[in-house]
Parts: structure tokens; sequence; C-alpha cells
């Protein structure tokens, strides 16, 4: 999350100053690649390379200090870059999304969404997707699930999910009926928590939006503190290659759209 704020930061500054990537590189002697990278999020940043960029962009100083701030925390490293050997390529910037979410709205046409489920649950997910893991490392991905699952009820500000499922995804069996009546059974254990709500999207609704978006899972954010102003969210689409963000205006508004409406027709799980 720091190194996505300060590459839109950074990314702004250089738009102001009416600056092509190309001129910005060309100026601080960087490639046009190195420049993309930034302010894309994809690397850490020193601070002293954070202060060249505001002087070529001609920023303030006051938001010369914050931006600095914000470089040194991007070099932090979240708990979850100790397991990417069990965390598909890729997918540890979606958990550090989730770490700094405040709300994620998640419509889900095929699983029950990571966290909401059982350790049997994903245990039985496992050994039909990846059967040659060893004993050691399925425990490792239940630990980064349970890790991921301790948002909702962290100290202070736990995570509000809203989830919309598909009613096929509560009839598909993963596991034998323990594990499907055990899913279950947390299913509805989360929901009496206030942030926490489920909803099922019946078979019977007919047309929806969610029959053309697939699965997808919007992530909204609080106030970026270096300028206090509200921090973009954040759209995850995942297909069998990888997952995509998407966090362009038109983007997120239409697959809010697309949630308002699978939310509509669904029914509170009972």
């Amino acid at each position: 999350m720091p190194r996505r704020q300060l590459g839109r930061h950074l990314r702004d500054l250089r738009n102001r100053a009416r600056m092509t990537t190309r001129t910005a590189a060309s100026q601080l002697e960087w490639s046009e690649a190195k420049i993309w990278r930034i302010e894309t999020g994809q690397t850490s940043l020193r601070s002293l390379d954070v202060e060249a960029m505001c002087k070529v962009y001609g920023a303030p100083s006051d938001l010369v200090e914050r931006l600095g701030a914000l470089a040194r925390e991007t070099k932090a490293r979240g708990w979850w870059t100790s397991y990417t050997d069990v965390i598909s390529e890729g997918f540890e910037v979606y958990i550090g999304l989730e770490e700094a979410a405040t709300q994620v709205s998640i419509y889900e046409d095929g699983l029950v969404p990571a966290l909401l489920r059982t350790d049997d649950y994903t245990r039985a997910l496992l050994e039909r997707t990846h059967p040659q893991l060893t004993e050691a490392e399925v425990e490792r991905r239940l630990h980064v699930g349970r890790s991921r699952q301790a948002l909702l009820t962290r100290a202070g500000s736990p995570l509000r999910v809203h989830a919309v499922l598909a009613e096929t995804v509560l009839g598909r069996h993963i596991g034998d009926a323990r594990v499907t009546a055990g899913q279950r059974a947390r299913l509805r254990e989360l929901t009496e928590l206030e942030n926490v709500r489920v909803q099922v999207l019946p078979t019977s609704s007919g047309y929806h939006a969610g029959l053309e978006s697939g699965r997808f899972a919007i992530l909204d954010f609080g106030v970026d503190g270096s300028v206090d102003r509200p921090e973009p969210p954040v759209v995850y689409t995942e297909t069998l290659t990888g997952g995509t963000y998407l966090d362009k205006a038109a983007e997120h508004e239409r697959y809010r759209a697309a949630f308002t409406d699978v939310s509509a027709l669904a029914d509170e799980l009972d």
C-alpha cells in the first residue's frame, strides 16, 4: 500500500509538471521502465530518490517531507513475505492490499471465499488442486489463511466483509458431508459478527451482472494520510492464469454497479 500511494503521488506530480515519462527519465538519468515501476507501486524507493523526483517535478517542501516518510515505509516487509513459497505468484500484492483495506466486497460463483473458509474446507480443496503438497506445505498454506482471517476480528478496526455467494457455491461439495456441514456452520457463525455480511444469490434469480463479470473483489480503503484524501478502491479479478488489479475510476464504478446488482437480488444467509 505505501508503494501504491507513493507511486500515485509521484505520477500526479509528474502530470502537474506536464512531463512525460520520457522527459522525467531523461532529467533523472533513469530508464522509463524505472519510472513506470515506481508509479505503479511495483518497487520500494529510497528517500533520496523521492527527493530527486520531487525536485524535478517542483513539489512543495512540505509534500517532499511527507513523501520521503512514505518512501521509508515502502521498505517494510509484511508477514506474508515469509510465505511466498506457498502463495501464488503476484497474490502477495492482494494480501498487502487486503491488510490495508477497511472493507472488501466479494462476489463469488465458484468457491467459498478464503476469508470465510474453514481449515477442513481448505484442506479438502488442496487435496484436489495440489495433491503433490507435503503435510508441512499444507500447514503453511493453512497458516496463511488463518492470518488473513484474523483481519475479521482485528482489534479496533476489523475488516468489513460483504460477500455475495452464488447458490451453487453452497451446493458444491468440497470434501465429505462433515466438511460441507462445518463450512456452512462457519458461515453462519461469521455472520454473527457485526462486520461480516453473507448473502446467497439464488439460481432462480435469472440474469444478473455477475454472469458477465465472473468472481471479483472490491477493496475499499480509508484516507491516505500523506495528503488526507480518500485512497482509491481496487478491483481484483482472477482467472486460471493469474490475477488482475483494476484501479481506474471507470473500472471500479462498473464493478461496484455489478456488486450492487447481485446484492439486490440475493438473500441473507439463513
